[in-house]
């Protein structure tokens, strides 16, 4: 599996999480909406317009609970909507640190161990996500590196999707380019000062991926996906009537002689914790 992984840039595993642990993340996920304000931010995530980048409530969200929203979750008439939590885009980026039921699924031995056989010696949780990819209104998920936005150096982190529901076309299942990681990392997504001062991309231009070739992820429930830092991947629109909700961690080396830079996007004061 390791060699998979150097010579394609990412793992599938099914079955990883059983249908009980899939229950156990939604109903748990469902427990944070109920208890949220729904009021509190009209922050939306997109990853066409990054309006994100300059927002505080985005960039202040390393170490809380905190909801972001759908592209066109305000063009009609939000305050009206019955139930707003169809809206959502995702939840981050400290679940794994804050819900106790996300702590357990995320802090599991065999993720620690995973992260030490493709290389690590410090596994470290950076972030997490719940991610709902609506149904109709689920926007695509551009093509991006994940090590673009947890830079370290040396590069080091992956990441790890658990699919929630059944993945297909239809419904926005993940797509990757097999062997892409071989070129490294091409951009970093940055803070340009102080939390106040917004993000930006170096370098400034747009890069095109070639996805040509890229593979489709049609996966079940329970499967685990595992991504290399400078793997092209991508989600398209969800036009489905199903959801496909996903949940996401990212895991960095917290090793001698690896540094996750001071001017990344996402800062956490208390720093991050390991996987035991």
């Amino acid at each position: 599996a390791v060699e998979k992984f150097e010579e394609e840039g990412f793992l599938v595993i099914e079955n990883f999480w059983g249908s009980e642990k899939v229950s156990e993340a939604k109903n748990s996920i469902s427990e944070v909406i109920k208890f949220s304000d729904l009021n509190e931010s009209q922050t939306i995530f997109s990853t066409k317009q990054s309006k994100q980048a300059n927002d505080e409530y985005f960039l202040t969200s390393g170490d809380k609970v905190r909801i972001f929203w759908e592209e066109t979750a305000f063009e009609n008439d939000f305050v009206n909507t019955n139930d707003k939590s169809k809206l959502i885009n995702k939840i981050g980026h400290a679940i794994h640190d804050l819900v106790p039921s996300f702590e357990k699924l995320s802090y599991d031995t065999k993720i620690g161990d995973i992260c030490k056989d493709l290389g690590m010696k410090k596994p470290l949780i950076s972030q997490s996500m719940y991610i709902f990819k609506q149904p109709k209104i689920g926007s695509e998920v551009r093509p991006h590196q994940d090590g673009t936005f947890l830079y370290t150096e040396p590069q080091s982190v992956i990441g790890f999707w658990w699919a929630l529901d059944d993945c297909r076309e239809e419904n926005g299942c993940l797509w990757v380019v097999k062997g892409s990681h071989k070129e490294g990392v091409k951009q970093r997504f940055k803070r340009c000062g102080d939390v106040n001062s917004g993000c930006e991309f170096v370098p400034k231009e747009n890069i095109v991926w070639d996805i040509s070739a890229a593979e489709k992820l049609a996966v079940s429930a329970g499967t685990l996906v595992i991504l290399h830092n400078a793997v092209v991947h991508f989600s398209k629109h969800n036009a489905s009537s199903k959801s496909r909700h996903a949940y996401s961690i990212h895991v960095t080396d917290g090793a001698d002689g690896v540094e996750y830079l001071s001017d990344n996007w996402l800062q956490r004061e208390d720093g991050f914790h390991p996987i035991e």
